[in-house]
């Protein structure tokens, strides 16, 4: 169990909804991540041919928390009206905030996302903000409010893991009991696991597991990865040195190597 603002959550992973091959496919990597929340863009529409909202009607189905984005959003005032009709729909006041500044990297524009964030806590939202690494960006957002922040790993989609472990690692000492979440840029279970070893509360992830070969065993695998993660973590891993260090002190030869003589 872990607390994220005002909710508590059994799974430190959190998915996203988009790119899988199928909404069946969707469903069930969910169901194989044992994820009890999942992020849905307002512009992700799926309906049927009955003109009913399909894929509404599957997240719904899941019984998981949903987290509305503002996925493709460039400025402020674009991601403000977003989030305040994801609240209308969602009928909630949490919101992944999501200011995109350039087109290449969709690295997050920090001055929109700070007046964003500014006005939506206004407001009453509880404003989760996809954001950079950089220490002031997270300062002033912790100054406006946010009770989470989630830091890129690498761009978007890139699977490049931790590009700059120096820098996380500083966010999680500078904010020791800030809920920090990396979000983006995660390719494989062992990328999880060095930002969940490194002390991060959780991880999001879309394109690692939507996109693999086998989504659902994929699904699986983050699910562990996590939750190994977390144990080592909680274990206290050993200091990294530069030299060996037996792990059987040599104090005398071993007893049962002495020899014995007869009178």
């Amino acid at each position: 169990m872990w607390n994220v603002a005002d909710k508590t959550l059994k799974n430190r992973l959190i998915l996203g909804t988009a790119l899988y091959p199928s909404i069946e496919i969707m469903k069930q990597a969910i169901i194989a991540a044992e994820v009890d929340m999942v992020t849905v863009s307002l512009r992700r529409q799926k309906m049927n041919d009955r003109g009913n909202n399909y894929f509404w009607d599957c997240i719904k189905e899941l019984g998981c928390q949903v987290l509305p984005n503002t996925a493709g959003c460039r400025t402020a005032k674009e991601a403000i009206t977003t989030a305040l009709m994801a609240r209308e729909i969602f009928n909630t006041n949490w919101i992944k905030l999501e200011v995109i500044g350039d087109d290449h990297t969709l690295q997050p524009d920090p001055f929109e996302l700070v007046i964003a964030t500014k006005e939506l806590i206004s407001q009453g939202f509880e404003v989760l903000p996809y954001c950079t690494e950089d220490l002031i960006l997270c300062q002033r957002l912790v100054e406006h409010g946010c009770n989470v922040l989630m830091p890129w790993g690498a761009p978007i989609g890139s699977g490049q893991g931790l590009c700059n472990p120096f820098a996380l690692k500083t966010l999680r000492q500078r904010f020791p009991d800030l809920t920090l979440i990396i979000d983006a840029g995660i390719g494989t279970p062992s990328h999880a696991i060095a930002g969940i070893e490194m002390g991060y509360d959780g991880i999001i992830l879309n394109s690692a597991v939507a996109l693999a070969d086998a989504p659902i065993t994929m699904a699986k695998a983050f699910n562990l990865a996590i939750k190994a993660g977390r144990y080592a973590y909680e274990a206290g891993a050993i200091p990294a040195r530069e030299l060996a260090k037996p792990s059987t002190p040599l104090l005398d030869t071993p007893f049962w190597h002495q020899e014995t003589t007869n009178d």
